[in-house]
């Protein structure tokens, strides 16, 4: 059973700064690709970035340069660093983990607000 478990959501005035973690237990392949999306209320889930287990990275383009994902591969862990948020960065963000083309895991979701 994978079990994905999120932290570090919460309240942040614009131009602030909040780190996401999301830590993965169980059994999945070694070469993975753990990401964040995010679902604002009357939107759709949406890609915000992702890091294969090697470190090759994708960005959303409305998060380039202001959000920087990692992942601690030892610790099967990845992070979310968001910088200079925006109101429009409001949502609940997902982990996810992806594995062997079809397996997939979603976190719970972890609330961020900014506000203006």
């Amino acid at each position: 059973q994978v079990q994905l478990v999120e932290s570090g959501g919460g309240l942040v005035q614009a131009g602030g700064s909040l780190r996401l973690s999301c830590a993965a237990s169980g059994t999945f392949l070694r070469l993975n690709t753990m990401g964040w999306y995010r679902q604002a209320p009357g939107k759709q889930r949406e890609l915000v970035a992702d890091i294969f287990t090697r470190g090759n990275t994708n960005y959303a383009d409305s998060v380039k340069g202001r959000f920087t994902i990692s992942r601690d591969n030892a610790k099967n862990t990845v992070f979310l660093q968001m910088n200079s948020l925006k109101p429009e960065d409001t949502a609940v963000y997902y982990c996810n983990l992806r594995w062997n083309y079809g397996n997939e895991k979603w976190g719970q979701g972890t609330q961020v607000t900014v506000s203006s």
